[in-house]
């Protein structure tokens, strides 16, 4: 059990669970590393995408099948990987991790050579009234998770990129009605998938409409946005909010050098500020939020913490 086991250090510990961690984890495998691999959850945004057709080697797969190929894959190396455990903090005393993280009720404390933060992102909210307090009863942030649960019914996405054209035409197969709600004067995301959704007979789409409170009694009944400082209400049962994502960067505190959204900032090494403590995917700076560039930077991150582990010992 690791709770007994405090004075073990491991050559390498990997914090995640999709593209960057899983990759990370089976090139750990591969270079025979005493390592672990952690994760609140296994999957990530990786598990919540739609129709993924950009994953190179497969012209069409959706983001949960892909995820659990992930996994697959690292699991055929019989590694030592956790689930359930959430990181509260890591710091460094002379020249070794320590990581503070739970498991359910239980304290756990660990000791690595190496750290990989590869934590990810989790959904921006739209701050208004009653999203709160209707989150799960008809208000989501994950359209491949909720969506079925919809089936007939006239739903409502917000937001202006891939995510919420993604979601407008995964629900348009499933709801009876769909109108998307766009702050914006147009769109963001790939014009492939704008195209895609306009030739939806039941999508209707809604531009320049800042969404200001959300309506129901114990469940989703209605969305209000204004245009030009006139408002208007939607009937609605489900809300789907696509409107951003946050790095998933508070475990590393103060420790590392973050920009200004909070994104942990690595160098072409996938080095932070921290000697020996690497980050991977989306909770980085790095321009791109793809999964292939994620995969790409956790074995980036890997190579480089096997080089650094060598000078170290």
């Amino acid at each position: 059990m690791l709770e007994n086991n405090k004075e073990r250090i491991f050559d390498l510990i990997i914090i995640g669970g999709s593209a960057a961690a899983m990759t990370a984890g089976i090139y750990a495998s591969r270079r025979n590393l005493d390592y672990l691999l952690i994760s609140k959850d296994f999957g990530g945004e990786v598990a919540t995408s739609g129709e993924v057709e950009n994953w190179p080697g497969i012209i069409h797969t959706t983001g949960i099948e892909l995820a659990m190929n992930f996994r697959a894959h690292l699991e055929s190396y019989n590694p030592d990987m956790r689930d359930g455990f959430w990181v509260e903090s890591i710091s460094k005393t002379n020249g070794i991790f320590q990581i503070k993280a739970k498991s359910g009720d239980q304290d756990i404390n660990l000791k690595a050579k190496a750290v990989i933060v590869a934590t990810g992102v989790h959904p921006r909210e739209l701050g208004v009234a009653g999203e709160q307090a209707l989150r799960g009863h008809g208000v989501s942030y994950c359209t491949v998770c909720d969506g079925p649960l919809f089936d007939g019914k006239k739903v409502v996405v917000v937001g202006g990129g891939n995510s919420a054209l993604e979601s407008g035409l995964m629900l348009a197969d499933i709801a009876s009605e769909v109108v998307v709600i766009n702050k914006n004067s147009k769109f963001n995301g790939e014009q492939v998938l704008l195209d895609n959704l306009i030739k939806k007979q039941n999508v209707k789409i809604v531009y320049n409409a800042m969404t200001q409170s959300i309506q129901g009694d114990k469940k989703v009944s209605g969305i209000t946005y204004s245009i030009d400082g006139i408002s208007e209400e939607i009937e609605t049962e489900g809300i789907f909010i696509h409107i951003g994502m946050i790095p998933n960067s508070a475990l590393v505190g103060d420790l590392v050098k973050t920009n200004k959204f909070g994104e942990i900032e690595v160098d072409d090494h996938c080095q932070t500020s921290v000697e020996g403590l690497f980050s991977a995917g989306d909770v980085t700076n790095v321009p791109f939020k793809q999964i292939v560039i994620a995969a790409g930077q956790g074995c980036t991150a890997l190579l480089s913490a096997v080089a650094y582990i060598n000078r170290q010992n």
